[in-house]
């Protein structure tokens, strides 16, 4: 099992449900998030003033997915949330040692 949490442009975020949905990811957590990569920020004018801005708004998505999943995933995320331009996000994937349903008890893939 993997989790797979990736870090995208707000705007981004309906395409990349959609994406997962079309492939069978049933069950996403999403996080508001700030944060910034290589573009470190951008500047803006308010009130005549020039300002930094250093942490970006980003939207953080999770999903624990089983094994055989994790190239269509990736494929899907990276297709419905690139725009080519500076920021567009990350994506990482990580094992999952284990899963447990709350409700019912189930355990591992059974539990996704």
């Amino acid at each position: 099992m993997k989790l797979v949490s990736a870090v995208i442009k707000p705007f981004k975020l309906d395409d990349a449900r959609e994406a997962l949905a079309e492939i069978g990811v049933s069950g996403i957590t999403v996080t508001e998030v700030k944060g910034f990569g290589r573009q470190k920020g951008h500047t803006e004018l308010y009130r005549g003033a020039e300002y930094v801005v250093d942490f970006l708004p980003k939207v953080k998505m999770e999903a624990a997915i089983s094994d055989d999943q994790v190239d269509s995933v990736i494929d899907a995320l990276t297709r419905s949330t690139r725009t080519g331009k500076i920021g567009d996000g990350k994506i990482f994937v990580t094992n999952l040692e284990a899963v447990v349903r709350i409700r019912t008890g189930e355990t591992g893939d059974d539990a996704l």
